[in-house]
């Protein structure tokens, strides 16, 4: 069995799927790791260091070629459409798709046959917890968030007793803590803020207060505002409104505001108004991790810092891929755990399509959507339960033959 790890082809990614900790331990699988040239510079690994860990080191044509899994970190857009390009119908493609709001590249997979697993679909169970990619992205994407509002922010965060007179320390607001606002709570509490936080979901409550952080609490009915997954679900036009018009005067008060409110494959809401913003503090920083979906503040530009009436809205992209390194470190982690699912230690690939982890991530297989969640969005009927529970990626064989 061979896997191909290729370098990224997005102009602000950094990141690289496996670092060679990773390799070193998928090697006793009797795999064969192909490393695209330079794949893992930019988070720090050189090609040695996966020599060093029992990979080879080949170009991107003969990877694409002649591996049966190819691996990358983000296969979004452009880079899909390339590979889509080149892949062969018994190829597997593991990456990061965004496949909920582009399914038109899913259809593109299912014309050529070939398997995909979209990393973003990782439900979340228990079971699942070791390959979410999401969550380990969204622990680094708030503690980054925090320290881009620091850096920009004309105010310290800590208060400061000194000769010169004491200072008063910033007030923080994080709106939306799953786990990059949860995280952006406990870094802005590190780093001395007042850090207050609001979410709609109730069960939130109790996670704020473990972070140190104070729950602002609105006169809104909450009842039906999380999914099973634990995502926050899509709210009325009139909620919103509601929302937007209780939280207004407590933007007012605050220094820093951090916003990661998202729903999987819909618009980011928007939580802060152009209105809201006019009633912040001259030098309020917002920096806004839903600017990729469209951002939770109207105001918000990808990739741009706006200013308005002194307030600085910045709407960052791949802010994980800041911390290269690490993020690389944790993705690998994620990834190593999903190969050990369907690669058995004899390194004989075995997708099981009854499987909860792979019937919600398996985008396409053998010229067919699986994923349940991209069915309805293509309003496709559900799939037929399958009596062969264990399905090869070879449409001849019942096990899928390593590769010579």
């Amino acid at each position: 069995m061979k896997i191909g790890l290729l370098k990224e082809h997005h102009f602000d990614e950094k990141r690289v799927a496996l670092i060679p900790a990773n390799v070193a331990r998928l090697m006793k699988k009797n795999l064969e790791i192909m490393i695209e040239s330079n794949a893992g510079s930019h988070a720090g690994f050189v090609d040695e260091d996966y020599l060093n860990a029992g990979a080879s080191i080949h170009d991107r044509h003969t990877i694409i070629t002649q591996a049966d899994i190819i691996i990358v970190v983000n296969a979004k857009g452009k880079p899909l459409e390339e590979l889509t390009s080149q892949l062969k119908s018994s190829q597997l493609l593991i990456g990061m798709m965004d496949p909920l709001a582009h399914p038109k590249h899913a259809q593109r997979l299912v014309s050529i046959g070939a398997s995909a697993i979209a990393l973003e679909l990782v439900p979340r169970i228990t079971r699942a917890q070791s390959m979410d990619v999401l969550s380990s992205m969204a622990t680094i994407a708030g503690y980054k968030a925090v320290l881009l509002a620091a850096y920009k922010a004309p105010r310290l965060f800590p208060m400061m007793m000194t000769a010169a007179g004491t200072l008063k320390p910033s007030r923080a607001l994080i709106m939306g803590v799953g786990v990059a606002g949860l995280q952006a709570c406990a870094t802005a509490k590190r780093l001395g803020a007042v850090v207050e936080a609001y979410d709609i979901r109730p069960a939130a409550r109790e996670q704020i207060i473990s972070v140190g952080a104070k729950p602002v609490e609105l006169d809104l009915e909450t009842d039906n505002t999380e999914t099973k997954g634990g995502y926050a679900t899509e709210q009325s036009d009139d909620f919103l409104k509601r929302q937007q018009q209780a939280m207004t005067h407590i933007l007012a008060q605050q220094d820093i505001i951090i916003t990661t409110a998202a729903i999987p494959g819909r618009t980011a809401p928007i939580l802060i108004t152009k209105d809201m913003v006019n009633s912040m503090k001259n030098g309020s920083i917002i920096v806004d991790l839903a600017a990729e979906t469209g951002g939770n503040c109207e105001l918000t530009e990808l990739n741009k810092e706006v200013n308005h009436n002194g307030v600085t809205i910045i709407g960052p992209s791949n802010i994980a891929s800041l911390a290269a390194t690490h993020a690389s470190q944790m993705f690998g982690t994620n990834i190593e755990h999903l190969l050990n699912l369907i690669i058995n230690k004899e390194g004989v690939l075995t997708l099981d399509l009854e499987d909860e982890i792979l019937k919600d991530t398996l985008v396409t297989h053998q010229g067919d959507i699986i994923s349940p969640r991209l069915r309805d969005v293509l309003n496709l009927p559900a799939r037929a339960t399958l009596d062969d529970k264990a399905k090869p990626l070879d449409n001849d064989t019942t096990t899928h033959k390593e590769a010579d």
